[in-house]
């Protein structure tokens, strides 16, 4: 299978500015590296700052109730974590893990929103980030009513290779259950249908892309449909 696309520099988000503000973005921002299964805010907390991912991935998890989850959002470095600042609110509703280690860039919350009232250019680039989040949460509510398991584990891990750039990623049965919104026999039952095609090697968390082409093929229709809100609003 042809190599996955090298990720950007930096981070798509950021490589969308102009020249000045995205070197004045980096420049406020300090590298850091997340480790797998890093709390990065819990919902409910106050945001005190925003990542960027470069080569990491971050989950946005929606507690349902004392025993119960559900993944609504998935970020790598197509986008970032912080939209209530660029919204006017400083509190998270959702629980926010790093699901794939690796480095991104963080900015203190009070020296983004300052970026935000004095760059014309990011607020642009927000506001459609935004439309673009609102989208795929919109899909990723369509695609749990009414999509079978199977269709929607390809459309996870499609949308997973393309954030980490690599055919081969851990996720662990409960974070996939969490995805789903099914519990982990049916994740295991999925993802040995797809093995026993050919498509993916899954063994122990551990899963390696054999045939993307078939992953396709095996996904529904919302994989290509959040990658089309990405390009109307970013190409």
């Amino acid at each position: 299978m042809p190599a996955i696309q090298r990720p950007p520099v930096i981070n798509r988000l950021l490589d969308a500015l102009p020249s000045e503000e995205r070197k004045r973005m980096v420049a406020g921002c300090e590298p850091v590296e997340l480790a797998f299964g890093e709390e990065l805010c819990a919902a409910g907390d106050r945001l005190r700052h925003v990542y960027f991912p470069v080569r990491s991935l971050i989950s946005l998890i929606m507690p349902i109730d004392q025993s119960s989850h559900l993944e609504v959002g998935l970020i790598g470095d197509e986008g970032m974590f912080g939209i209530p600042l660029a919204l006017g609110m400083d509190i998270s509703r959702v629980r926010v893990v790093v699901q794939v280690g690796g480095s991104a860039l963080r900015m203190n919350a009070e020296g983004f929103c300052a970026e935000l009232a004095r760059s014309a250019p990011l607020q642009t680039v927000m506001d459609r980030y935004v439309f673009v989040h609102l989208s795929q949460l919109a899909q990723a509510t369509a695609c749990t009513r009414f999509h079978l398991v199977e269709a929607r584990l390809a459309r996870c891990l499609l949308m997973t290779q393309d954030r980490v750039h690599a055919n081969s990623f851990h996720l662990t049965q409960e974070l996939l259950a969490s995805v789903l919104g099914v519990r982990r026999v049916g994740v295991t039952k999925a993802a040995s249908a797809l093995q026993e095609r050919g498509i993916i090697h899954y063994s122990r968390g551990d899963i390696t892309v054999l045939d993307r082409r078939n992953l396709k093929a095996a996904s529904c229709g919302c994989y290509k449909a959040d990658r089309e809100a990405y390009d109307w609003a970013f190409v």
